[in-house]
């Protein structure tokens, strides 16, 4: 049976901080875990010792410590809002040291694997071939998360406006720029959505840019990964080596490599702490590495 303090911290979670479904979901597994490692005790009523030995037995089992990292988040966060709420006198957390991480760089495609992707979508024919290409141009040229690009409403380029004002993380906004080919994309596809769907007069009462028959409405994060693996398939591309999320970094990446900042790159991903963009360092350390070698006196030197 769940804790009704866990039931009310996620309750919390949702009404003052917006978290989405998924992310609702993920916490209650983690914390519903620990709750099975804690036995008859309630996960309320834990030590620090008791956080100790469940991350020892992660680390045993071979957890890689991103993914103890993310429950030890949970957790964190389950303990700091007992201790807000008056629930505990202390956080049990506040002496506990996080899993130290590796720095492992984004993957991300080069820039002719992604010609090659749209050139495949560009290859479909009729109506899904469209949807194809305006999926593809708009995350390439924005760099959404895949729920933000699926769940896009169709007021959203209804104007033909050269931004995208973007719900987010904890439903904040952002605006993002879009490109001319995303844009002609976009008015393409608009032409064909009604196809889709069985027709204008259904067309019209679906409020989404990519609707679909899923219970959303519109079309859902897997949907869109299958069809992004057949057109890396046709694209000659390894399908194991593209998602949306790869396309993500891709965009940041390459928006770098061609001179952005990184305060921009994190505006238009939506990161709130910068340290989060600082990902994408690698290719800036790459990109000063190519200038000295270019322009410095002495780099053909030696």
């Amino acid at each position: 049976m769940t804790s009704r303090h866990v039931e009310r911290f996620l309750e919390m979670m949702v009404a003052e901080r917006g978290a989405s479904p998924r992310t609702i979901d993920a916490y209650g597994r983690d914390l519903a875990d620990f709750a099975e490692h804690l036995g008859a005790r309630a996960p309320e009523a834990a030590t620090a010792d008791d956080l100790r030995a469940y991350l020892a037995g992660l680390a045993a089992a071979a957890m890689t410590p991103r993914t103890m990292n993310r429950r030890l988040s949970a957790l964190r966060q389950f303990f700091r809002f007992l201790f807000a709420e008056g629930t505990r006198a202390d956080d049990p957390t506040a002496t506990i040291d996080s899993p130290r991480l590796g720095r492992p760089l984004p993957k991300y495609l080069s820039e002719e694997e992604v010609e090659r992707l749209l050139a495949a979508a560009r290859r479909i024919e009729g109506a899904r071939g469209l949807r194809a290409v305006a999926l593809l141009e708009i995350l390439y040229a924005t760099g959404l998360r895949v729920s933000e690009l699926v769940s896009l409403p169709l007021a959203s380029v209804a104007r033909d406006q050269p931004v995208l004002v973007v719900r987010g993380k904890g439903s904040k906004e952002r605006m993002v720029p879009l490109s001319a080919p995303a844009r002609d994309a976009a008015r393409a596809w608009l032409t064909a959505r009604a196809e889709l769907l069985g027709g204008e007069a259904v067309a019209r009462k679906n409020r989404w840019l990519f609707p679909s028959r899923s219970k959303e409405g519109h079309l859902t994060r897997d949907g869109f990964a299958k069809m992004l693996a057949d057109v890396a398939a046709a694209a000659g591309v390894s399908p194991g080596k593209v998602s949306p999320h790869v396309l993500r970094h891709s965009f940041a990446s390459h928006l770098l490599a061609h001179g952005a900042d990184l305060r921009s790159v994190q505006q238009m991903l939506g990161h709130a702490d910068i340290s989060t963009t600082q990902i994408y360092t690698h290719v800036l350390d790459e990109r000063l590495k190519s200038l000295v070698n270019r322009h410095h006196p002495l780099a053909g030197k030696g």
